[in-house]
């Protein structure tokens, strides 16, 4: 895994911290650990396949579409280290 920076510098998790690691518990099939180790996990896969996708269908104009999610995402980011570092 690669290390936090953030972390490294600032002794403290940074709003990123624990992708990896719940990225590779997906993948192992461990949905609910995936989330509890990064609880934003899902909308932020959501988000970045969205923005894929309109990388490759420019005909429609998704932006605004896009600008929503991303605060959407960004409240999920916020939301998830409340409960990563305070709940669970």
């Amino acid at each position: 895994m690669i290390p936090c920076l953030f972390k490294y510098l600032f002794g403290f998790d940074c709003l990123g911290c624990g992708f990896q690691r719940s990225l590779f518990l997906l993948f192992q099939g461990e949905f609910l650990a995936a989330f509890k180790m990064y609880p934003a996990l899902y909308s932020t896969l959501f988000f970045f396949g969205f923005c894929v996708f309109y990388f490759f269908d420019k005909s429609k104009k998704y932006k605004k579409l896009i600008w929503n999610l991303a605060f959407l995402n960004l409240f999920f980011v916020v939301f998830g280290y409340y409960l990563k570092h305070f709940y669970f």
